[in-house]
């Protein structure tokens, strides 16, 4: 996972708006298209042509306005396969507006698919589900839940060697199947193979004011980001805006059972995030700050 953006509304010298994306097995998703996503995307090194879906949380500018520029570099670098922008109806009609406007002659097909508050799967492929909950805010709004599907266990080479297992059992083998040998006999499966890689579930909450439902939301998601654009001692003035403060956050963490905490979203205020830091991990010690420039492995969560 990188993190593009992790700044509130007004972007710094330090933040940018919210954006991060994904690598699920060499394919992009991007979650929010804050401005500047795709310097985000230069600075990082990933590959535009990999990117195919973007998923946009709600329509306040910081998390949206960077999308008619990257649509727009996408075009001036002759991407060729389609892109998928997930996003509310108002949305739709926004961006196809601004698209059709300023990128009318891309080569490449911009499709869309439309999304509302309630919780539905609104992506599947053959990794992951893509599943939307609802956020507290001040407009409609959704959480993001990638899920992905169960790995494959992992072949035994020297043990499919020295029995001569053909290359094409190899597949059945991954899926937990036994091997049946040309005289008969059956080698059970664990003989060949060991255990699939755990799958992983990460959720994304940006910007939502504390709420239980989000809690039911993310129950035992291995990582969660989500917002902290407050200290604590600002909670009525996040409330007010319908955000979160880093307390807050960490307490989602610890009643979600969750494993580890990525705060972000985090307020033009401060000049060091540390104070966030620290009260987060009063309540949720597997807490760290979301950073551009950050890349964290998933698989990772010790």
């Amino acid at each position: 996972m990188n993190i593009l953006g992790c700044g509130s509304a007004t972007m710094t010298p330090r933040h940018s708006p919210s954006c991060q994306v994904l690598n699920v097995r060499d394919n992009l998703m991007m979650i929010d298209c804050g401005e500047a996503a795709q310097l985000g995307v230069r600075r990082m090194r990933l590959k535009l042509m990999r990117l195919n879906h973007i998923f946009i949380s709600h329509l306040h500018g910081d998390h949206c306005f960077g999308l008619p520029g990257l649509v727009s570099t996408m075009a001036l670098l002759k991407r060729s396969n389609s892109l998928t922008i997930h996003t509310f109806k108002d949305g739709v009609d926004l961006f196809s507006r601004m698209l059709d406007y300023f990128c009318r002659e891309r080569p490449f097909e911009v499709r869309y698919d439309i999304i509302d508050t309630h919780r539905r799967v609104i992506h599947e492929d053959d990794a992951v589900t893509v599943t939307t909950f609802p956020l507290l805010h001040r407009v409609p709004a959704v959480g993001f839940l990638i899920a992905e599907k169960p790995k494959m266990r992992h072949i035994i080479g020297e043990e499919v060697k020295r029995l001569g297992v053909p290359h094409y059992a190899m597949n059945s083998l991954r899926q937990g199947q036994d091997w049946v040998s040309p005289d008969g006999v059956i080698i059970p499966n664990d003989q060949l193979t060991t255990p699939a890689d755990p799958a992983i579930s990460y959720a994304y909450c940006s910007d939502t004011k504390f709420s239980r439902r989000v809690i039911k939301s993310v129950e035992g998601v291995d990582w969660l980001y989500h917002e902290a654009t407050y200290d604590d001692s600002l909670r009525v003035k996040a409330h007010k805006r319908y955000h979160s403060t880093a307390l807050e956050a960490a307490t989602v963490a610890r009643e979600a059972g969750v494993h580890q905490l990525i705060l972000g979203h985090f307020s033009k205020r401060y000049d060091d995030e540390t104070v966030l830091l620290d009260e987060a991990r009063g309540v949720f010690p597997a807490t760290r700050l979301a950073n551009e420039g950050l890349v964290i492995d998933l698989n990772d969560i010790k």
